[in-house]
């Protein structure tokens, strides 16, 4: 199971203004945290959940990489996702946190 309430974000080297900054991580951070149709004001915005449950690890890994990619590209054209780290959360239950790297396009 993938944990997206806890998904960590890192940008990758570059050389924005801190304020742009930290807005890009702010909206990032609330759309990686989002679950898809929980949004009043917009319900595609968010994170299909859907889309990687009970898959196997590997393939839910896969699937969220894609998720938060194509998804950064439509809410948020200031980042691009670099890549996807993961962390082990509990290795009995199976749960794992993404760390989303991206950098400023």
């Amino acid at each position: 199971m993938i944990d997206i309430s806890n998904t960590m974000l890192a940008l990758s080297e570059d050389s924005a203004t801190q304020e742009e900054i930290q807005d890009v991580a702010r909206c990032l951070r609330t759309l990686y945290s989002t679950p898809l149709g929980s949004q009043e004001g917009d319900r595609s915005l968010g994170i299909d959940q859907g889309v990687f449950l009970d898959k196997p690890i590997e393939v839910a890994k896969a699937l969220y990489v894609r998720e938060v990619t194509e998804k950064t590209a439509e809410f948020e054209p200031r980042a691009r996702v670099a890549r996807v780290d993961w962390q082990e959360s509990d290795v009995v239950r199976g749960e794992v946190i993404p760390k989303v790297v991206y950098e400023l396009v």
